[in-house]
């Protein structure tokens, strides 16, 4: 679980970040969790946009992308998400304590 300074941080780190994955009508699937995975291993943190035709409710589709990849919901702003998993072999973000 990530503290609030720990959000604040990486926060300020998403800001010039651009969203890499979007969710549309079809809403979320096991491609897109799998996607969100294989980019959060990646990059540690990444930011997903949630399109006009999803009908979705923005904090159930963020939880159910977070929970099925692993990761933790930094921030959920307008239709944007922010993600955050530990990489386990490019660990580049050091988190404050």
């Amino acid at each position: 679980m990530l503290s609030g300074k720990q959000k604040r941080f990486l926060r300020k780190q998403a800001h010039n970040v651009k969203p890499i994955l979007q969710v549309g009508k079809g809403g979320v699937n096991s491609n897109l969790i799998k996607q969100a995975e294989d980019a959060l291993e990646a990059r540690e943190l990444i930011k997903i946009s949630i399109l006009q035709n999803n009908s979705d409710d923005k904090n159930a589709t963020a939880e159910e992308i977070a929970s099925g990849a692993g990761a933790e919901i930094v921030q959920i702003i307008g239709s944007t998400i922010i993600l955050y998993k530990e990489s386990k072999e490019n660990k580049e973000i050091v988190l404050p304590s």
